[in-house]
C-alpha cells in the first residue's frame, strides 16, 4: 500500500467533517422545529422529508453531467455549498409550507450530488482508496456527531428557559432549532470557500458505458433479487427513523423520570434529540471497525439478518420504553445505540454483498443502482409512510409513540422472515470474473 500523505490526510479529512456537519446541524431536529415551531401536520412534514430522496435520486445526474464532464470536481462544490448555504439560510425563517417546500427542494438538488463528489474527489488522490478512504470517510461520520452535540448544548443553554413547564421548554427548544439551520449555513459557506483550496480534479475525458442495463439483468437472480426487495421496506424502516426519532428524544429528555440521571445525560447531549442521537453514529464507527472481524467467519445471510432484527428491536424498545424494566434514558440509548448494528450489518454488508455478486463490469451500476434504491426511493417512501402512521398515531393532536413506532416494528419482523425463508443460506460463492473471452462479448 502506498503511503498517505498526512497533509492529503488533514485537508480531505476536513472536507468530509464539514460535508456531513453541514448535514447533521439540522436532519435530526428538523420534525420537531417543523411540528411544534411551524405547526405543519405529520403528512406535511413526511412530504418535505421526501424531499431529500428526490435529491438523491438526481444527483447522480446532476454529478455526472455537470461535474464528470464539464469542469473541476473542487470547483463544482464550491459552488455548490455556496448557494446551498444561501438557501439553508432562509429555512430558518420561511413559515409558509409551500415555501418551505420549494427551497428545501432546490437545496436537496444542489447538496445531493456533493454527497457523492467528496467520495469521488478522495478516491481520485487516495494512493489506495480501498484501504485509506475509511481513514477519510470516519471524519464525516465525527463530523455529524460534533456538530449535533453542539447544537444540543446550544438549545440547553440558550433556549431552555428555567423553571418553564416542560411544554414551554419543548417549544422554546423548537423555535431555537431555527439557528441550526444558520448554523448549517455558515458550515456550508465555509466548505465551499475551503473546497477552492482542494486539490484540483479535473473531469473525466471521453464518454463512459453506461451499464446499467447489465446491473439490472444481474440483480435478477439470487440472492441479489432478495436483497433488493428487501432493501426497499428497510430503507423506509431506516427513513422512519430519522423522520420521529429526534422529535421522540427531545420530548423524553423534557421530562425523564429520574431526574438527576436525566440531568446528567442533558449535560453530555444537549436537549432536543438531535444529540442523543448521536450515540448512533458512535456505534456506527465501533460497528463498522469490528465488520471486518466477523465478515471473514460469519455468513452474509446471518450478518443481514442481525441488521434487521437491530431494525425491528430498536422500534421495539422506543415502542414499549415505558414497559421495559429499566430506566427510560437507558432504554432509549440502547435503541438509538442499535444504530450502529441496523447500518453495519445490513446497509453496509448489503453494499458488499451488491459488489460480490457482481461482475466486475457493472459493479458501479450495480453499487449505484442499490444506493438509489436505500438513499433515493426509501427516502421517499419511507417519508411519506412515517409522514402517514404520524398521522394515524395521533390521538386529539397527542403522539401515541406505542402505535407510531409498532408499525415499522412489525414491519421489520417481516422482513426478516422473508429474509430467512428466501435469502440462499451458507456462504453464497462471490462472482468470478469473467474469462478474457468472455469480457469482449
Amino acid at each position: 500500500m502506498k503511503p498517505l500523505p498526512t497533509a492529503l490526510l488533514s485537508r480531505l479529512s476536513l472536507m468530509m467533517f464539514l460535508q456531513y456537519a453541514i448535514w447533521g446541524a439540522w436532519l435530526p431536529l428538523l420534525y420537531l422545529f417543523l411540528s411544534r415551531h411551524r405547526g405543519f401536520g405529520d403528512a406535511q412534514i413526511g412530504y418535505l422529508f421526501m424531499i431529500g430522496g428526490i435529491g438523491a435520486v438526481f444527483a447522480p445526474f446532476i454529478a455526472g453531467q455537470i461535474a464528470d464532464r464539464f469542469f473541476n470536481t473542487e470547483r463544482y462544490l464550491a459552488i455548490s455549498h455556496i448557494a446551498g448555504g444561501l438557501l439553508v439560510w432562509q429555512l430558518a425563517w420561511i413559515d409558509a409550507y409551500w415555501m418551505f417546500f420549494l427551497f428545501s427542494l432546490l437545496y436537496s438538488l444542489i447538496y445531493s450530488p456533493t454527497l457523492a463528489l467528496t467520495n469521488s474527489i478522495s478516491f481520485h488522490h487516495l494512493p489506495d482508496r480501498d484501504k485509506q478512504f475509511g481513514k477519510v470517510r470516519v471524519w464525516g461520520t465525527l463530523g455529524w456527531i460534533v456538530v449535533g452535540i453542539g447544537i444540543g448544548q446550544w438549545l440547553l443553554h440558550r433556549h431552555t428557559p428555567a423553571g418553564a413547564t416542560d411544554t414551554e421548554q419543548l417549544a422554546a427548544q423548537a423555535a431555537g432549532i431555527a439557528d441550526a439551520f444558520r448554523l448549517s449555513a455558515i458550515l456550508g459557506i465555509a466548505m465551499g470557500l475551503y473546497c477552492l483550496t482542494l486539490p484540483a480534479t479535473p473531469p473525466a475525458k471521453g464518454e463512459k458505458s453506461n451499464a446499467t442495463l447489465k446491473a439490472i439483468g444481474e440483480v435478477r437472480r439470487q440472492p441479489l433479487v432478495t436483497l433488493f426487495l428487501i432493501a426497499v421496506p428497510i430503507s423506509c424502516i431506516h427513513q422512519f427513523y430519522f423522520v420521529h426519532t429526534g422529535a421522540f428524544l427531545g420530548t423524553f429528555q423534557a421530562g425523564f423520570g429520574d431526574v438527576d440521571l436525566a440531568a446528567t445525560i442533558n449535560r453530555v447531549f444537549g436537549v432536543g434529540g438531535g444529540g442523543l442521537m448521536t450515540i448512533g453514529q458512535m456505534s456506527e464507527i465501533l460497528v463498522l471497525a469490528l465488520i471486518p472481524l466477523f465478515a471473514r467467519k460469519v455468513s452474509r445471510k446471518t450478518l443481514l439478518a442481525v441488521g434487521v432484527s437491530a431494525y425491528a428491536a430498536r422500534m421495539a424498545l422506543f415502542a414499549y420504553v415505558d414497559a421495559i424494566p429499566l430506566p427510560p434514558v437507558l432504554t432509549l440509548m440502547l435503541g438509538v445505540a442499535l444504530h450502529g448494528v441496523c447500518f453495519g450489518c445490513f446497509v453496509f454488508i448489503a453494499f458488499m454483498v451488491v459488489d460480490e455478486q457482481t461482475t466486475p463490469g457493472v459493479r458501479a451500476s450495480a453499487q449505484s443502482l442499490f444506493g438509489t434504491i436505500i438513499f433515493g426511493v426509501g427516502i421517499i417512501v419511507g417519508s411519506v409512510f412515517a409522514g402517514q402512521i404520524g398521522e394515524w398515531a395521533r390521538t386529539d393532536g397527542v403522539m401515541d409513540y406505542t402505535r407510531l413506532f409498532s408499525v415499522p416494528m412489525w414491519l421489520a419482523i417481516g422482513c426478516l422472515l422473508a429474509l430467512l425463508a428466501f435469502y440462499p443460506g451458507g456462504r453464497v460463492p462471490v462472482v468470478e470474473p469473467p474469462r478474457p473471452e468472455e469480457a469482449t462479448s
